[in-house]
């Protein structure tokens, strides 16, 4: 019989071989992965990207594994989510950091009629910021607003940021900042990508959970892992997560071990 060798490089991840091993033996395993960054490179145009092939391949694997739920947690608003990940009907998505969910095909509501309003006010003060700084896009949101710097020097991110901060804060004082990747967020509603994992793992009564993430955001994520799940962060910066690697292209490898042994259990 051929034997299987791993796709991790231990050298990038001490330890991650053991831990995928032991989640591929777990009974009820949820893996919960961001998009942006993780599943798919960064690029310029939110509605360009896309999954790496051999990733997305992976994750369809792991969706048809028995005992097995994939979930994409993203920041995106959930029908941005389903529109560049093309995932499946049955597949489960949580959309604007917990905000919005499609769970078992069904869309949950999102917003009261409050909080609509209060998207409204903040969106139309952001959009003064926005055309006060040529290249900054403000992204609208069901549930808040982005203010993507990608395209600026430091200089006009760094005034921007502030300029948009004052003015959402004017408009809502009660608005929840979060700052990402060349982006600050903000967010009528106060929950985060670790609560959706919360509440992921409460549904589906899960043994283990495996979550990937690559931006500030997702440290929220990695904070409700426990003894038993698997964190890994993807790319640079301070992290919670158990593990870490270099960056998209090296998570495949990671979900093409994971997916063959949730597969094959």
């Amino acid at each position: 019989m051929t034997e299987h060798t791993t796709h991790v490089d231990e050298t990038a991840a001490p330890g991650l071989d053991a831990a995928l091993d032991a989640l591929g033996r777990a009974g009820r395993v949820i893996v919960a992965l961001d998009f942006d960054g993780t599943l798919a490179p960064f690029a310029d145009e939110p509605s360009q990207v896309g999954a790496l092939p051999g990733s997305w391949a992976a994750v369809l694997t792991l969706h048809r594994a028995k005992d097995t739920e994939v979930v994409l947690v993203s920041g995106r608003p959930l029908g941005s989510l389903a529109a560049v990940s093309h995932a499946p009907q049955d597949m489960a998505l949580v959309g604007s950091h917990g905000v919005e969910w499609r769970v078992d095909g069904h869309d949950e509501a999102a917003l009261t009629d409050d909080e609509v309003a209060r998207v409204a006010r903040i969106g139309a003060a952001l959009d003064e910021v926005g055309a006060r700084h040529p290249g900054v896009v403000i992204e609208h949101k069901p549930a808040g607003h982005g203010v993507h710097t990608r395209r600026v020097s430091a200089e006009v991110a760094a005034q921007a940021n502030a300029d948009a901060s004052r003015a959402a804060h004017e408009a809502d004082p009660d608005v929840l900042e979060r700052g990402g990747k060349d982006i600050v967020e903000f967010a009528v509603r106060h929950v985060t990508k670790g609560d959706a994992i919360a509440r992921l793992r409460e549904l589906h009564g899960a043994d283990a959970v495996f979550f990937a993430g690559d931006d500030v955001t997702d440290e929220d994520g990695f904070r409700v892992l426990g003894d038993g799940d698997v964190g890994v962060k993807v790319g640079p910066g301070e992290t919670r997560a158990g593990y870490r690697i270099a960056d998209p292209a090296a998570l495949t490898g990671v979900l093409k071990q994971l997916a063959r042994l949730r597969a094959t259990r």
